[in-house]
């Protein structure tokens, strides 16, 4: 932290991370660079203006960033949940959605997409803290768009988590008790008041406010809302070549979004930069490792306080002094923060001066820092896996923050239990294998053009293979954007890149029919229908953009010439507009087998399409009445925009719930006029509309064989049949296998701009594999003790990564690892009955070690 002088300094005094420095000088740093990627995100929007709820006078009425601090271990009430005002535990808590956001006369008209999904989780985390919580979220359309958003929303209603339509219009405290009437106007234009404790308002998202002065000094555009402007088809590129902009900074956005977007910038520098690739990379020099085979363990303990995050609960010193009394402990600390760069510098400074030959950390989760602290161990020539690490944080404090004693006393288990297994730790390596530097995309739509053109455009050469007569895959039916801007001129402009690219080799009209290996080295069957010519193509990495369709209704009278799907309608809209606009009444419904039993999601496009459609209509023929039947209208981020747009040019807006599905039906026998039938939730009553066209918003589906690649490759499914990411917000383009990747509607419904990001994801996340000529695998794999193998096949049957098989040799069959194949994940030797198969890191004696002190020490 720098101050500057003058001030009072008490605070250099107390920060024991000797944080502070008011010597400390402002300087100025010049870098090259080729490229520059914006990350600047965004800020939430103050409530203080908006005087009727409150916020600022009544002590709680809170922000939802508030609430999310009060619900942290770290935060004011260390976990908590209490009212701000007098520590009361609330009962009775409402969440307000569209704080600053969607109101049409304020600066933020747009939706900031976030907000229903993170009240959601908030007030279901509320309901796991203090089961007699009663949380109610008020709201205008639950936008649940994400992949497994909706799901999740059923999860919210099945906890108790009440959700009521309707917009709150005044908040009054009750001076006594400081509890809060909230005046509302529900659904069926009713006024009523509530009596809540707390109230919650879910703040939107602003630009940034240094954003106009970022924007004059880099040279690039604001939009309309002073979010950073992208433009073209991408929405990473900004009105100057060479700088890009992903997040929020953008426009609002969820983590997935946010993540993919993030990989997809730095495709875009990485296309940019290809010629000077490695120019400017300097080697890291490790000392030769020490060898420790054959010594007595020496290990060292470093205790982590995480600030208050376990300091605040566990009894760090005693959790030292417990592990400096077990055998073969040679030294123990205690740490403010162990992970900081200090830290790290002392404990390097620490193992040369005591001779440790192993680390014990106990801190916080070791998917997260375990890289961190063995690369301190490498720095000092030690074996990166002579170590072990206790996660006191998310086991102890975290889960036990109102019982201090009993953290403490599991936070010496679980130190204990390292030591245990720190003793056994053997020097583990890992393999480098060679890499084939190029690609291959499977499904030539929108997303496997993308991914390919940025791996070509990256310097690698890449395989693009669709089954069609034609690349394009959806965007052959789909004619306009939600601006307007016809999807043709894209899509050619993208076929003429791909068949002239020297680097992108097509294969239309072909299909996979097999694929062996692992990453870095896979071999593809590659078969033209055509010619019926088997091409063997060797790449490095895969690349899933098989796409989705849209479905075939079974409802609604699909069969009829009158009623057809959206897309049909936006083909027939370019073919023959002249006719359209003589029709009368044009009824669209929404929803149609999506959010139901049989597809439980939101297929995320339906209602942008059908508000980008109702506009067209209505530009076209003031005078048609175009009704749209819907459930939630999710348009979100910037699309909200067409939703204010067709609403004020006359669209009508008729919402039905899901147990009362419109009626589509005949009027008389000669079947020739259609008439909806729909009650009206705002009227009360039931309404007919006698429409000319009846236009459907079919579910998005995955493709029908996603099973067979899915069996191919080894890579999962979801339960809806799309393809299942390694971590849905952390790893949202990656499999669990390495070397695959995943992009596009494959992955879950999208649109075009979502579907370019993922897309140029996926290529950047490839080309992390194939910029390299190895590849260093995991070093804590299975190994087979050929002796004791009985050769029954259960390790083969349970590796979900295909790297046990079973071989002749000597005369007899054993199995042996594939090790490029082999992920550490200990499927095989929790299965293998004779004992033969152990997973290196994690050997049943080091296994057995930590459960026996584990029971001495219970």
């Amino acid at each position: 932290v720098h101050l500057t002088t003058g001030e009072c300094q008490i605070c250099k005094e107390f920060c024991e991370a000797e944080a502070i420095d008011f010597e400390q000088k402002e300087e100025v740093v010049d870098l090259d660079v080729g490229s520059i990627i914006i990350t600047t995100g965004a800020d939430t929007f103050d409530p203080v203006g908006m005087h009727e709820f409150g916020y600022g006078r009544y002590s709680n009425v809170l922000t939802s960033i508030q609430f999310e601090r009060i619900l942290a271990a770290s935060g004011p009430f260390e976990g908590h949940l209490q009212r701000p005002s007098d520590g009361k535990v609330p009962v009775k808590i409402a969440w307000l959605q569209c704080v600053g956001s969607r109101t049409e006369d304020s600066h933020m008209p747009y939706c900031s997409s976030v907000c229903c999904m993170y009240a959601m989780k908030e007030a279901i985390i509320a309901k796991e803290h203090v089961s007699t919580v009663e949380p109610k979220i008020f709201f205008m359309d639950m936008r649940a768009h994400g992949k497994d958003f909706d799901k999740y929303y059923d999860k919210a209603k099945d906890v108790g988590v009440e959700f009521v339509r309707g917009r709150v219009g005044k908040i009054r405290e009750i001076s006594d008790s400081g509890n809060l009437v909230l005046y509302y106007t529900a659904e069926n234009g009713e006024i009523k008041q509530e009596e809540f404790d707390m109230v919650v308002l879910s703040v939107g998202l602003t630009p940034r406010k240094n954003a106009e002065e970022l924007s004059d000094r880099l040279g690039i555009r604001l939009n309309a809302f002073n979010f950073i402007e992208n433009i073209g088809d991408s929405p990473i590129e900004t009105t100057k070549p060479g700088i890009f902009v992903c997040g929020p900074a953008v426009q609002p956005k969820d983590i997935p979004e946010t993540v993919m977007q993030a990989s997809a910038a730095v495709a875009g520098a990485a296309e940019l930069l290809s010629d000077v690739r490695g120019t400017e990379i300097t080697k890291k020099e490790y000392p030769s490792e020490k060898e420790v085979r054959g010594q007595r363990p020496r290990i060292g303990v470093f205790v982590c306080h995480c600030g208050t995050n376990i300091g605040s609960i566990v009894d760090v010193p005693s959790v030292v002094e417990y592990a400096r009394a077990l055998p073969d402990v040679a030294y123990a600390e205690e740490n403010l923060f162990t992970c900081s760069q200090d830290t790290q510098e002392k404990m390097k400074e620490i193992i040369e001066k005591y001779k440790l030959n192993r680390v014990v950390v106990s801190s916080c989760s070791p998917s997260t820092h375990e890289a961190l602290f063995q690369e301190t161990m490498k720095e000092t020539g030690l074996n990166p896996y002579l170590f072990d690490m206790a996660n006191i944080r998310n086991h102890c404090s975290w889960v036990h923050r109102d019982d201090h004693a009993k953290a403490t006393e599991k936070a010496k288990i679980l130190t204990g239990i390292a030591i245990g297994k720190a003793r056994l730790l053997e020097p583990l390596y890992t393999l480098s294998l060679n890499v084939t530097q190029t690609a291959l995309v499977i499904g030539g739509g929108l997303a496997g053009i993308t991914a390919a053109l940025s791996i070509a455009d990256q310097g690698f050469e890449v395989a693009l293979v669709e089954r069609e007569k034609r690349l394009g895959g959806n965007l052959n039916r789909l004619k306009r954007r939600p601006n307007g801007e016809k999807v043709d001129e894209l899509l050619e402009g993208l076929i003429a890149r791909v068949n002239n690219h020297p680097k992108v080799h097509a294969f239309i009209d072909s299909e996979v029919l097999a694929i062996d290996g692992y990453v870095g080295n896979y071999i593809t069957s590659i078969k033209s229908n055509v010619s019926n010519e088997v091409v063997d193509y060797e790449h490095g990495v895969i690349v899933i953009t098989t796409g989705a369709n849209e479905s075939k209704p079974k409802e609604y009278h699909y069969e009829d010439e009158n009623v057809l799907s959206q897309l049909d309608f936006e083909n027939l809209f370019e073919m023959d507009p002249k006719a359209l606009s003589k029709l009368k009444n044009i009824v669209m419904i929404q929803c149609v087998g999506s959010r139901d039993e049989e597809h439980p999601y939101c297929s995320r496009v339906c209602c942008t399409q059908a508000v980008k459609n109702s506009i067209r209509l209505k530009k076209l023929n003031p005078k048609m009445n175009v009704y749209v039947i819907y459930r939630d209208v999710r348009t979100y981020g910037f699309n909200e925009i067409y939703y204010q747009e067709a609403r004020t040019l006359g669209v009508i807006f008729i919402r039905y719930e899901e147990d009362a599905k419109p009626v589509v039906e005949y009027m008389d026998d000669e079947k020739k006029q259609l008439t909806v039938s729909v009650k009206d939730i705002v009227l009360g009553g039931e309404v007919e509309i006698r429409p000319d066209r009846v236009i459907l918003a079919p579910a998005m589906v995955p493709q029908e064989d996603a099973g067979t690649l899915s069996q191919m490759l080894k890579i999962p499914l979801n339960e809806d049949n799309f393809f299942m990411e390694a971590h849905v917000k952390l790893r949202p383009v990656d499999f669990s296998a390495e070397g695959i990747y995943l992009a596009g509607l494959a992955h879950s419904p999208k649109q075009m701009d979502e579907t370019i990001s993922q897309a140029k994801a996926a290529a950047e996340r490839a080309c992390t594999i194939i910029s390299s000529d190895e590849y260093l695998s995991v070093a804590n794999i299975a190994q087979v003790d050929e002796n004791t193998c009985a050769a029954c096949g259960m390790c083969v049957a349970a590796c979900p990564y295909g790297a046990p098989g079973l071989v002749w040799l000597g005369g007899r069959e054993v199995c042996q690892i594939n090790t490029a194949l082999c992920k550490g994940c200990g499927s095989c030797s929790t299965v293998c009955p004779s004992g033969a198969m152990q997973q290196l890191g994690y050997k049943e004696i080091q296994t057995l070690e930590m459960v026996d002190k584990a029971l001495s020490l219970i």
